[in-house]
């Protein structure tokens, strides 16, 4: 019994052990991005323009026999709403989950659109505390390869934020478009 019991467990040891080597670590890549942000409506009382900068942490899920790559990322991002005009401030905190999917593969220039998941956190001048709400995303781009581990990308994203109150029949909400360019490695 002891004799079986113990040809089991080095037999399971073994075949473990064995496909363990067989696995390799998956590309990890990190980003920055900066962009102008413009706010095509809303209903709080922010002016319509700002800048915004994002930095992400992102896994490569599939693509690795040479076909379109995939990824997902967690990302975090700060948005400046510019004041003025008897418009506030807005400062807007975000985090998340996004996905990204190239088009094509092999390639100096690779189209690529993505979606994602966020949570934002608003604060506006003049207005005490700040509101959580959710971002949905889409965004369309190109990533510019080099022939370094950096690469540069440009994006055009467009997001809808919802910031839901308890006992309101309407959440507040902004749609704004974005123009982002950014560095990858």
């Amino acid at each position: 019994m002891n004799r079986s019991l113990f040809l089991t467990i080095f037999l399971l040891f073994a075949v473990l052990t064995s496909n363990a080597q067989s696995f390799s670590r998956v590309p990890k890549f990190v980003s920055a991005e900066l962009g102008y942000r413009y706010i095509t409506s809303t209903s709080f009382d922010i002016k319509n323009q700002g800048m915004t900068l994002l930095i992400d942490y992102a896994w490569q899920l599939s693509g690795f026999t040479g076909k379109p790559a995939a990824y997902i990322s967690v990302p975090l991002g700060y948005t400046y709403l510019f004041g003025g005009n008897g418009t506030n401030t807005g400062r807007i905190l975000s985090y998340g989950w996004t996905v990204r999917h190239d088009l094509k593969s092999n390639r100096k220039a690779i189209p690529f659109f993505g979606y994602g998941l966020l949570l934002n956190q608003l604060k506006i001048t003049g207005t005490e505390g700040s509101v959580f709400g959710h971002q949905t995303r889409f965004d369309f781009g190109y990533l510019f390869k080099t022939a370094k581990k950096t690469s540069y990308y440009t994006k055009l994203e467009y997001s809808y934020s919802r910031y839901p109150h308890l006992g309101a029949k309407k959440s507040d909400s902004i749609h704004a478009v974005e123009i982002k360019t950014g560095v990858r490695f």
